[in-house]
């Protein structure tokens, strides 16, 4: 199956069902049945979570006698965590401007405070001198 034919990852990370399944399987792969003990929604509504996993590549089903067999493939995943990763570089660049330019403030306040203070006690001084 070609890339352009499957679903997207993201379509698949994005129903909170559907990550607890990842989860689920993540530890040990499970058959149908005992991944749907797990949830308050029917088999088939199961099938259909496993369906869309499987369109995306993060879970492969393999038959053993008459159960279907669910495993995750994590690595699929790593489009998620790349595209994530782009965006904490970005936000991560951001703040450090921020976090170098309100230290540049505070710099500036503390500077101008010291002035303003040594203007004050030479003109306390001038006030208190006979």
């Amino acid at each position: 199956m070609s890339i352009e034919a499957r679903r997207d990852v993201f379509q698949a990370i994005a129903d909170p069902t559907r990550r607890q399944i990842i989860s689920l399987i993540a530890q040990k792969p499970m058959n149908l049945n005992a991944i749907a003990c797990n949830f308050e929604i029917s088999r088939s509504g199961i099938s259909q979570h496993i369906k869309i996993l499987t369109e995306c590549g993060i879970v492969f089903v393999r038959q053993e006698g008459r159960e279907r067999i669910c495993e995750a493939k994590l690595e699929t995943l790593r489009e998620v965590s790349n595209w994530v990763e782009q965006y904490r570089q970005f936000w991560n660049q951001k703040f450090n401007s921020l976090d170098n330019y309100l230290n540049k403030i505070q710099l500036s306040n503390k500077s101008i405070k010291k002035q303003h203070g040594k203007s004050n006690r030479k003109k306390g001084r001038l006030k208190n001198s006979p």
